[in-house]
């Protein structure tokens, strides 16, 4: 996985990540295994407070893009959607 792009939101509590995960002889990852590798390239950062927010797979190349947050706290992510907490299992 390789970053594209970082950049820190005071505001919101957290790291806006855009990133390339070149994935050759493999299939696409899950949301959780990219979870998992996005927390791993910030320091002090956990799966529970990443949000994948945009994936993008090219048909045909073992090449997947996608926009990620990582929040402070889980208090932190409540200002995301509805849908997208479901969809990472933080809803409350």
């Amino acid at each position: 996985m390789e970053v594209i792009n970082r950049l820190e939101n005071p505001l919101l509590n957290r790291v806006e990540i855009r990133f390339e995960w070149a994935h050759i002889g493999e299939r696409t990852p899950s949301r959780e295994k990219m979870r998992t590798a996005i927390a791993a390239l910030e320091p002090g950062a956990s799966a529970d407070t990443v949000v994948v927010k945009e994936v993008s797979t090219r048909f045909g190349q073992p090449l997947t893009s996608g926009l990620a947050f990582i929040y402070d706290s889980v208090e932190s992510m409540q200002n995301e959607p509805k849908h997208i907490l479901l969809r990472h299992s933080h809803a409350k």
